[in-house]
């Protein structure tokens, strides 16, 4: 046998864990399907989200503090006016339009502020930031 011929019948071998033209690994096992069984190992959902681990501390205590919730809020309030504020700025000084761009971009920060606000009040587990005060108020023990 030639060396053409022993070319021609030598199957091409994947190492393993890599993916074949056909999308499956050598494992028989597809990346998307590896990927979702990673997820679901970590107790993350198929988005990648899993909303009540998403405020949970690194060391698994219940979450952040309600003065450290406090502190995000603003601080996410804070910045987006900041930023629209800067984009409106130099946007009026580079087109000298000095008030349009400046009106329109507080709106638009101040938007982006209470957006990421409900984003991040939505993504809380029920009951997470009341107190123990709020409970009794409300008859609940």
């Amino acid at each position: 046998m030639s060396r053409m011929d022993m070319n021609e019948n030598r199957q091409p071998q994947s190492q393993p864990g890599q993916e074949t033209t056909s999308g499956v690994s050598s494992r028989g096992i597809s990346f998307p399907q590896r990927l979702n069984a990673a997820r679901n190992r970590q107790g993350l959902g198929t988005d990648g989200q899993n909303p009540a681990s998403v405020l949970q501390a690194p060391d698994g205590s219940p979450g952040p503090s309600a003065m450290g919730i406090g502190l995000r809020i603003g601080a996410d309030l804070v910045s987006a006016l900041i930023v629209g504020v800067a984009i409106g700025y130099g946007l009026d000084r580079w087109l000298g339009t000095m008030p349009l761009f400046l009106i329109l971009f507080i709106l638009m920060g101040g938007a982006a502020g209470i957006l990421n606000v409900w984003r991040t009040l939505r993504r809380m587990p029920a009951g997470q930031g009341q107190s123990e005060a709020d409970d009794a108020t409300l008859g609940r023990r």
